[in-house]
């Protein structure tokens, strides 16, 4: 079966304002969704994702029937959280397991529709698709450690540790730039955005980590980007402006050596605070 497991690089930057030279790096992750909560528990991220509630309840189906997740292999019960053996593709018992899991998955693609019929709204019925989906997330950290060394282990869920492997080998093949004051990492602005003012590429970046959550963040249309922003701003959703950073000589909430946007946001700090054009 299809391993969609990936992650790159979005944005990677290196703090010169300090003598520790803190590393800032944004991801593209995608994993399984069954692993979203593994994931979640690592608090020293900035993190956003695919929602189940924002995606309409027929591109999900479409989703889980044309990519639907299957594990690669299935561990053998025992006592403990971690298994020691698997059903491997090319064992007898594999295609049989698989048969049941996509199994699974059809009885739950009727329920879902059937829910759909009697009016119920995508924000829960799509719930009942997650064991099958694959789950799209925009990650920033200056601290990785800890991360790394739980989930690149023995012990790890196979899930989590294949899409840990695939970030570390993404970071370790990417080179940095080094920012000064005033400069900014700004995830998922290219070399097309340059010509914009940097203020508007602050919300560029803003915006389009926002549109993760409905799998759209490499769209481009910078008109409907400012407005998101604004609307972003205006609702208090505030996780998006995490990502984009300019260098600290301090921590400031779960970066260390680099402040986000949503440090000013929050401190209800005029635009113009952000940037020096």
């Amino acid at each position: 079966m299809t391993d969609y497991t990936s992650a790159r690089v979005l944005a990677d930057s290196v703090s010169s304002v300090s003598s520790e030279a803190h590393r800032l790096t944004t991801l593209e992750v995608t994993f399984p969704r069954i692993i979203l909560a593994e994931f979640n528990t690592h608090r020293v991220f900035s993190r956003n994702s695919a929602s189940s509630r924002a995606i309409p309840v027929k591109r999900q189906i479409e989703n889980v029937l044309e990519r639907p997740y299957v594990p690669q292999r299935f561990p053998l019960n025992q006592a403990g959280m971690s298994a020691a053996e698997y059903i491997m593709p090319g064992d007898s018992a594999y295609i049989a397991c698989v048969w049941k899991w996509l199994a699974a998955r059809d009885a739950a693609v009727e329920y879902v529709k059937a829910l759909v019929s009697e009016g119920v709204h995508k924000q829960i019925v799509n719930r009942l698709l997650e064991p099958w989906m694959w789950h799209t997330v925009i990650v920033s950290s200056t601290e990785w450690d800890n991360f790394f060394e739980l989930r690149i282990s023995e012990f790890a869920q196979p899930e989590i540790r294949r899409a840990a492997e695939l970030m570390r080998e993404a970071m370790d093949e990417s080179t940095p730039n080094f920012l000064g004051p005033y400069e900014w990492h700004l995830p998922l602005v290219t070399s097309d955005d340059v010509a914009l003012p940097l203020a508007e590429q602050i919300k560029c970046s803003v915006a389009r980590c926002a549109a993760v959550s409905y799998n759209r963040h490499t769209d481009r249309d910078v008109d409907k980007e400012l407005s998101r922003y604004k609307s972003l701003a205006q609702n208090r959703h505030l996780s998006p402006f995490e990502h984009a950073a300019t260098p600290s000589v301090l921590a400031h909430a779960n970066f260390r050596g680099w402040e986000q946007a949503r440090f000013y946001l929050e401190r209800g700090l005029p635009l113009e605070e952000m940037v020096r054009d």
